[in-house]
């Protein structure tokens, strides 16, 4: 008599048949074994009529030795036309199976307007409905491992994906917060399609959500120019260093150099001190710093003394 089992060495197998292939021929007799990480339906002239859980089993076929061939090669020859089969399915779970968007997704961002954007993570996925996965994925195939349905999957996925960003997510500058209500709001979203193959998915996460480089170098952007604060104060400063450097440097080695950047620090810092000056509701304080500040451009040498005697008098009508 036989001995049916089966170990999955690769970890991948959802489901192996023996026999896999020729003649589906099981003997009378035979013992079936089957693990605690496994369930063994059992196939008979092409029906399911019972699943095995854990432990050893003897199987019932017509499938007679001797006698059965004996009796059936008159008609049949040396194939047995009773059929019998077993199909091994792994309840283990399968664990870290990848997916990801092969084309980016056009998002409306509250911000930014439409930008695509491109995701990728990984989920877990166990047998849950041993027959109706059998029968409704597997078919009459020999062998049946996750990458033979991973595809499938991940086109699920990136179809309820663009379902939920769309109706949870308001701007990517919200990914980071809502990063773990997305994957909760994923997980359940995809549990009754994955349950409609016999399937339960057991944990699912987004890893990366990310924006095309033009979009992340504005976004850059952006964030520098928060982090600068004051923007007009930063570009008095960046002028007053760019004078007194210009100032230090007497060895003529950038002479044309020093003479362009004077020339255009000159023009922009008229333009910089009328614009301070034409701002409503100066206060005294407002009034006492820009004092002190074309003090300073006056001993740096950038305004003459008739321009400082000019701005200070209208500066001191207002204190």
């Amino acid at each position: 008599m036989d001995v049916i089992e089966f170990v999955d060495n690769s970890g991948t197998v959802l489901v192996k048949r023996i026999p896999d292939n020729g003649h589906l021929e099981i003997i009378w007799g035979s013992q079936l074994t089957v693990r605690e990480s496994q369930e063994a339906v059992f196939f008979r002239d092409g029906k399911a009529l019972d699943v095995f859980g854990a432990g050893r089993h003897i199987l019932k076929t017509q499938n007679v030795p001797v006698v059965g061939k004996w009796v059936t090669s008159f008609g049949y020859g040396e194939n047995s036309p009773f059929r019998a089969e077993v199909v091994f399915v792994g309840k283990q779970l399968f664990a870290n199976l990848k997916w990801g968007t092969r084309e980016p997704i056009l998002f409306r961002d509250t911000e930014l307007n439409a930008v695509r954007l491109r995701s990728f993570g990984s989920y877990s996925i166990q047998v849950n409905d041993t027959m109706l996965f059998v029968n409704k994925v597997v078919g009459t195939k020999g062998l049946f491992a996750t990458n033979s349905i991973e595809d499938y999957l991940k086109g699920i996925i990136v179809s309820k994906l663009n379902t939920v960003l769309g109706n949870e997510l308001k701007s990517v500058f919200d990914i980071s917060k809502s990063i773990d209500q997305l994957n909760l709001i994923l997980r359940t979203e995809l549990q009754t399609d994955f349950n409609g193959l016999g399937l339960q998915i057991h944990d699912f996460y987004i890893q990366s959500i990310s924006v095309p480089d033009e979009v992340q170098q504005m976004i850059d952007t952006r964030s520098g120019m928060g982090a600068l604060g004051n923007l007009d104060q930063y570009m008095k400063f960046k002028v007053a260093n760019a004078i007194g450097d210009s100032a230090n440097n007497n060895d003529g080695s950038n002479g044309a150099f020093n003479t362009g950047a004077g020339l255009a620090l000159g023009m922009l810092l008229p333009q910089m001190i009328n614009s301070s000056m034409n701002q409503p509701k100066v206060t005294t304080m407002d009034s006492m710093e820009k004092l002190k500040k074309l003090k300073e451009l006056l001993e740096l040498g950038a305004i003459t003394q008739e321009e400082f005697d000019e701005k200070k008098s209208v500066l001191l009508k207002d204190i």
